[in-house]
């Protein structure tokens, strides 16, 4: 019989957790923090631990990094109810199994111990821990987008990130850069969709004195100031078919020619892109090239609307409340209430985070505090008035495949000769990405009948 401690300070979780894991069939001890948890894996042979990181004393961090150090150790799911994407990297450079967000069903969490008792633990990547958290957030889809931004963070492998406007794509680009080894280099940012055609090749590429009219000095494009570190193509849907022949043939060679120069020059660079739009159905209507989107798509990170994470807002507002009262120079800022996370709950956020932060500073400038539930609902009205009553905007498509009907079996196909693409052939590498195990891969590319060979 296989065997599980439980390590959490809520006596409550611990006993409903170890309770639902007995009635699974496993026997279980619990200790109700890092020192009692260490006695009994001293005392006892534990197959799995099964612990929180936030408790009195050392975190389950530390036990983690403890376990690991043991001769012949056990696997380790941690949970969480405040998740962020430091906790997450942390937890697989110190070989984690899994990482599971509070509250969680007892059902999801006997399936992810079975998972963790019955599958060997893939071969891990060091992955360094980033700077204070640059998102909030600790819904289950959050900490599967942390997971995969910890995985592919220290992978030379291009990304694509999907999602919404205002739903944060960029600080998921910044986060993979700080995450990865490039981090010592510049991380540049540029708009595709805010800059014309015209002046995008001028932007990214550079150009020389006298190159068009009124250009009076040389100018260094963007690939050549993130050389040696990441260039972030955000609304890389809107560029146009001509610039997207350009970027194809940057990325199919490393070479940037600024406009006017006689001479090219080759930059080290991370490409990461993002788009709002639905790429995928860009590239079955002609209207972005399918070599481009491959090559852009290495690996892709889908980011949550705002409106399928909504147990994340108070977190959000008490986090915009800081920054706004350090705006402002306030030592705090009254709230918030249940009045006001009320409607913030009833609605849509079409504009994601980035539209419930204006709102929270609206309301503040207008009542000094977040307290007043019809103030909610007026700076509601007020920023976003078409979207009173309006209909939810469909969420991004995040699949790794079209939604033409194909097989399930085609569409997995196509997913892994994608990954295999971007990582050269190297299927340990795309064994990881995909968050398998290496031999699984291999078995999968037998059925699938799919073949390395050119």
């Amino acid at each position: 019989m296989a065997t599980v401690l439980v390590v959490d300070d809520d006596a409550g979780i611990r006993e409903s957790a170890a309770m639902a894991l007995e009635k699974a069939g496993l026997k279980t001890f619990q200790a109700g923090d890092t020192v009692a948890a260490l006695q009994m894996l001293r005392a006892h042979r534990i197959d799995l631990v099964l612990s929180d990181i936030y408790m009195p004393g050392e975190t389950g961090i530390t036990l983690l990094q403890a376990i690991s150090e043991r001769r012949d150790p056990p696997r380790v799911i941690l949970m969480t109810a405040r998740g962020s994407i430091e906790t997450t990297a942390l937890a697989q450079r110190f070989g984690a199994f899994d990482y599971l967000a509070k509250p969680f069903d007892l059902n999801e969490l006997i399936a992810r111990v079975r998972a963790a008792l019955n599958v060997s633990t893939a071969e891990g990547v060091e992955v360094e821990p980033g700077p204070p958290s640059r998102m909030v957030g600790s819904h289950p889809l959050m900490i599967a987008m942390y997971k995969a931004i910890a995985r592919v963070a220290p992978l030379n492998v291009p990304v694509l990130i999907l999602g919404e406007s205002g739903s944060g794509k960029e600080l998921v680009a910044q986060s993979i850069h700080d995450l990865g080894d490039r981090v010592a280099g510049p991380f540049v940012a540029i708009n595709c969709g805010a800059i014309p055609d015209s002046l995008l090749e001028n932007e990214l590429f550079g150009s020389t004195r006298g190159a068009f009219t009124d250009s009076r000095q040389d100018r260094r494009g963007a690939l050549s100031r993130a050389d040696g570190g990441t260039l972030f193509l955000d609304e890389i849907g809107d560029i146009s078919p001509a610039f997207q022949v350009k970027l194809l043939r940057f990325l199919q060679d490393g070479v940037v020619t600024p406009l006017g120069a006689e001479k090219s020059h080759r930059v080290d660079v991370r490409l990461i892109a993002a788009t709002h739009r639905d790429i995928k159905r860009l590239v079955g209507e002609g209207k972005f090239r399918e070599d481009l989107y491959y090559r852009l798509a290495g690996y892709e990170i889908a980011v949550p609307p705002l409106r399928e994470r909504a147990s994340d807002i108070p977190l959000l507002v008490a986090f915009f409340r800081h920054r706004i009262a350090e705006e402002m120079k306030r030592p705090s800022i009254p709230g918030p209430s249940q009045s006001v996370l009320d409607v913030f709950s009833a609605h849509g956020w079409p504009g994601n985070v980035r539209e419930l932060e204006q709102v929270t500073r609206r309301i503040v400038i207008d009542s000094g505090a977040l307290l007043d539930g019809a103030a909610a609902s007026r700076a509601l009205r007020d920023i976003a008035p078409s979207a009173a009553g309006a209909s939810v905007p469909p969420a991004p498509v995040t699949e790794a495949v079209s939604e033409d009907l194909i097989s399930l079996d085609e569409a997995e196909k196509r997913h892994i000769i994608t990954v295999l693409r971007a990582t050269g052939g190297n299927q340990t590498q795309a064994a990881y990405i995909l968050g398998i195990e290496r031999k699984t891969l291999a078995r999968m590319m037998k059925r699938l009948d799919i073949s390395l060979e050119p």
